[in-house]
């Protein structure tokens, strides 16, 4: 696919950034894409390589390689090349219900298991992937197309994020009669609550809702299942129900000072911000979000989300900004332990940080280190943050190896808010027990391996909630494989494909 000789030809070019000291004067997106005819150049590069790893979506040393979603790289790397955008876009819904979402919020599994990654730079899939749908929307190819045809069959979605809309996506484009819940004001689950405007602006994600709603999917916002109304009601009113309610229940940090003013979870700083920045036009209105200007602030947790949190608090005007990750820093370069087409354990260095460089001169992240004990002033607000060092050590009683204390290593530091991104536990137990479904050890929605039926005849789970928190991706390939199995069970029968 693309050009046989494009790889040799042709280098990478990616997608223009903003400089990290102009960016963090605003929250919009700030990548400057690339030219039709620049971005038919990049194309040329995909190889033919004969097996396309970017596509495979495999899973290897416990990793995933390539496209969960199993999109048709090549061919719509080849189609691009050859100036065919139209049937590019058709090539690509085939296998993605969402590539407004995924071709901005994705890690880009494809080009890391790119076979131009081995000795070189891989092919710009994700840039390609956004210069597909957003010429989609300009041309009209992403119009709405309803259904011909209606099946009577009525389904319940509860929640919103990607797995939620997948499932909303399949199911009506197979005719059913689809209905999606969402405890919020607004639809779209952590893409719209949890993932920050710079990454994806929120208008994109009404886009894509208008077409879905103009396609025939309802939604109703602002209500709770299991709290605002009745699992009951819904069993009774529609013929399946499914639960993607996400991995919404956040790892708490419990040491002694917890219950100072001034800590938050992840998740509701980012909501905040977002909110307000919605109801106001872009712009913050003190008073009306959890504000990190003039503030210490530090960040628990070294991933995505914990970044986020880095680049929203600079973004607010934080007077410092330190970063907590409890394991050991990441290999600059791949490891011989770490091939390719395995997913590259290096250190990766986001949009935040690289932000906090720029202004302070240093990465805001401190390894091996964790939180000991949060301090109070007289009244009772965050003051400062006693730290600890961390060591790898072998649990005597287990064998395995842990991050244990650094005897002597505390050190206290300035701190007025602190922020939680350690992750998710599982699903919200009011919800699986208002509708009685079996959980597993980690209170991830039970089913049989494969299946996404549980064990409550007519209820179905997807997503982060049945498989616990992951990536963008993944929640839409669980939702267009609950699809699937739903419409087979309604049915007898099925003609949605997955892949």
């Amino acid at each position: 696919m693309g050009k046989a000789t494009g790889f040799m030809d042709y280098d990478r070019r990616d997608a223009e950034c903003e400089s990290p000291k102009e960016r963090i004067k605003h929250f919009r997106e700030f990548h400057t894409p690339l030219s039709k005819e620049e971005q038919e150049i990049q194309g040329a590069r995909c190889m033919a390589c004969g097996v396309p790893f970017c596509q495979a979506g495999q899973m290897i040393a416990g990793m995933a390689s390539g496209c969960p979603l199993h999109n048709l790289v090549p061919e719509w790397n080849d189609l691009i090349y050859h100036g065919n955008w139209e049937e590019a876009y058709y090539r690509l819904k085939k296998t993605n219900n969402f590539p407004e979402f995924t071709s901005r919020v994705c890690p880009g599994l494809c080009e890391a298991a790119c076979t131009c990654n081995l000795h070189g730079s891989p092919v710009t899939t994700k840039a390609n992937e956004y210069g597909i749908i957003e010429n989609a929307y300009e041309k009209g190819y992403a119009k709405a197309c309803p259904p011909k045809a209606r099946t009577g069959k009525k389904i319940a979605i509860i929640g919103s994020g990607p797995s939620g809309l997948a499932v909303a996506d399949q199911l009506n484009k197979r005719g059913h009669l689809v209905t999606v819940f969402e405890r919020e004001d607004k639809p779209g689950g952590l893409l719209r609550y949890g993932i920050p405007n710079m990454k994806l602006e929120k208008q994109f994600i009404d886009r894509k809702l208008a077409v879905m709603e103009e396609e025939g999917i309802r939604f109703e916002t602002g209500c709770n299942i299991g709290k605002d109304k009745k699992s009951a009601e819904l069993l009774k009113a529609f013929d399946r129900v499914v639960l993607c309610c996400g991995a919404s229940h956040p790892r708490d940090i419990k040491v002694p000072g917890r219950d100072a003013k001034g800590i938050y979870f992840a998740v509701d700083f980012l909501k905040s911000t977002t909110k307000c920045l919605w109801k106001n036009e872009m712009q913050l209105k003190e008073g009306e979000y959890i504000s990190a200007k003039g503030k210490n602030v530090i960040v628990i947790g070294g991933g995505d989300t914990g970044n986020d949190c880095v680049g929203t608090s600079i973004r607010h005007g934080a007077k410092s900004v330190l970063q907590l990750e409890m394991m050991p820093k990441l290999p600059d370069e791949r490891s011989a332990m770490n091939p390719w087409p395995e997913w590259p354990r290096v250190c990766k260095t986001d949009y935040g940080q690289q932000e906090a460089i720029a202004l302070w001169g240093h990465d805001p992240r401190v390894y091996q280190t964790t939180v000991k004990e949060f301090v109070k002033d007289k009244n009772g607000n965050l003051c400062k943050v006693v730290l600890v060092k961390l060591e790898s050590k072998k649990d005597e009683k287990t064998g395995r190896m842990m991050m244990a204390e650094v005897a002597g290593s505390e050190y206290t530091v300035n701190a007025e808010l602190v922020l939680i991104a350690a992750g998710f536990l599982g699903s919200e137990d009011y919800v699986t027990k208002a509708f009685g479904v079996e959980v597993n050890e980690r209170t991830n929605v039970k089913t049989a391996p494969g299946e996404y039926k549980t064990n409550v005849p007519n209820i179905f789970t997807a997503g982060d909630m049945h498989r616990g928190q992951s990536l963008v991706v993944w929640a839409i390939r669980e939702g267009r494989e609950a699809a699937q199995q739903i419409d087979l069970d309604l049915m007898g029968y099925t003609n949605l494909s997955v892949q």
